[in-house]
């Protein structure tokens, strides 16, 4: 499967904004946006100006993109499922990335970020209603139960993603239980509830493919 191998700091950079795609990184001192480093490239001001329509639209798909760690065609695929789906588009959008295995793993604090997430399935630590499932964009339905499989509980990573359960919680259409590495995606979730994407504009992203 192909995957972005470059240094994801430069994303966030690109884009201006923190896609917390290193985990605890992303909280520290050692953020690029933190210690407020320019856009990658030479001379990044004098591409400061003001934006078309399409750009605009574009470093929107961009940003959502990378947020959950896809690339292009994956992405592509995603849209013109949700475009088929009744409802939104939009909406129908970030619910099925919502719903990835790897994106639902991440959220359920089992990982610090999707990227670790991702690897936690690909290498096959995650059940799904007690099967392995080995592949990062499986559809994740409401009522599943996803685990931490039995014979990698004592995973380091793992404990120490946890640790960040008892300070922020998940998701509201997630439950977990910690102690039992493993939680249940009870609905797909509503756009409201995406608290930590308010400010995507998912609008853009369909205005753009709808060219």
């Amino acid at each position: 499967m192909a995957r972005y191998i470059g240094p994801v700091c430069r994303l966030c950079r690109t884009e201006g904004k923190k896609m917390f795609l290193k985990g605890d990184r992303c909280k520290s001192d050692k953020c690029p946006i933190n210690r407020k480093r320019p856009a990658p490239g030479k001379n990044p001001k004098a591409r400061a100006g003001k934006q078309s329509e399409y750009a605009v639209q574009l470093r929107e798909k961009q940003r959502l993109k990378r947020t959950y760690g896809l690339l292009e065609k994956q992405f592509r695929l995603t849209f013109e499922k949700a475009l088929r789906m009744p409802g939104k588009t939009g909406e129908n959008l970030l619910g099925l990335l919502e719903s990835r295995l790897d994106t639902v793993v991440y959220r359920l604090r089992f990982s610090s970020s999707r990227a670790q997430a991702r690897q936690l399935v690909l290498h096959g630590h995650v059940t799904v209603n007690g099967k392995r499932v080995n592949v990062a964009s499986f559809i994740v339905k409401p009522t599943d139960v996803v685990a931490i499989h039995p014979t990698s509980q004592k995973l380091e990573l793992v404990k120490q993603a946890l640790q960040e359960f008892g300070k922020s919680g998940v998701m509201p259409w997630l439950s977990v239980d910690p102690d039992g590495l493993k939680g249940t995606f009870n609905a797909v979730p509503q756009r409201q509830d995406i608290t930590d994407m308010a400010d995507i504009r998912e609008q853009l992203v369909v205005e753009l493919y709808s060219k």
